[in-house]
């Protein structure tokens, strides 16, 4: 699995347990050590939302325009995917 693969499969996480923005996914990332940028973040959301992994909707939050992403059922299908392919991995890695 790529870098990217692993921001997927952490943006794919939080989106099937609630609508996310982009600036929260950033923050999340951080508290895990992953520095992300505007620049990284929006086009992976972006690519993620053309192959209908995520959709998104705008909303006004606080008197700002605020894009929204929410999962797709393709998209939990991939969560499930990636989640089955880290386990696989962890014990393998883990094994001792």
């Amino acid at each position: 699995m790529k870098y990217r693969d692993f921001l997927t499969l952490h943006v794919l996480h939080h989106a099937g347990r609630e609508p996310i923005t982009g600036t929260f996914m950033m923050e999340e990332l951080k508290r895990h050590d992953y520095h992300v940028s505007p620049g990284t973040i929006y086009p992976l959301l972006h690519s993620m939302e053309k192959s209908g992994l995520l959709k998104s909707r705008w909303e006004i939050r606080e008197g700002r325009r605020v894009r929204i992403y929410e999962i797709t059922d393709p998209g939990r299908k991939a969560l499930e995917e990636g989640k089955a392919r880290v386990r696989e991995l962890c014990r393998e890695l883990l094994e001792e």
